[in-house]
């Protein structure tokens, strides 16, 4: 009894905070064959607008970067003609929303590792990017951005994760990504 009692207050827990979704939406989907996943498809990094929730970024391991502006609903891909499609880290600066930064190369170390060929800015809200340096460090991890200076931004870099590497560790950046300092 206690058992079923705890399965019911989770369901109705879970129906009462579930977002709503519009079913017209899948209504011309049909199933199809994409072959075997295993190593595709990794989520890497997420960040999402503070002041509006429906725009949101993922990277992914090897897909590049996407933007939804509908809670996640529909996707566009918006990372795809740079250098690397691997993303490691995604910032937005929340006091200007348009300015995303993208790390990459994924930095979760494993057997099938994608490396990155440094950081990226836009300024448009990801319609334009422009690589702003540390193209060595092969796998960002963390991009911070300051939220009282946004132009001191912080990187985690993991350079290469199996053996010493001279560019692993923390940058910084006091001038918008002009210069770094480790």
């Amino acid at each position: 009894m206690k058992k079923l009692s705890l399965l019911l207050l989770l369901m109705i827990s879970l129906s009462g905070f579930s977002q709503e979704i519009n079913l017209d939406l899948f209504k011309n989907m049909k199933p199809r064959n994409i072959g075997p996943g295993g190593m595709s498809g990794r989520v890497t990094a997420i960040d999402v607008v503070h002041k509006n929730p429906d725009v949101m970024y993922v990277g992914t391991a090897s897909g590049g970067l996407w933007k939804s502006t509908s809670g996640g609903i529909n996707w566009e891909p918006i990372f795809e003609k740079e250098a690397t499609a691997s993303i490691g880290a995604v910032a937005i600066q929340q006091s200007n929303p348009s300015v995303i930064w993208v790390g990459t190369g994924e930095g979760n170390p494993r057997n099938s590792l994608n490396g990155g060929y440094g950081i990226y800015k836009s300024l448009d809200a990801g319609k334009t990017w422009q690589l702003m340096g540390l193209e060595k460090t092969r796998h960002i991890h963390r991009v911070i951005v300051d939220p009282t200076n946004p132009n001191t931004v912080y990187v985690g870099a993991i350079g290469s994760p199996w053996g010493e590497h001279p560019e692993r560790g923390v940058f910084k950046t006091t001038d918008g990504g002009k210069t770094w300092n480790k």
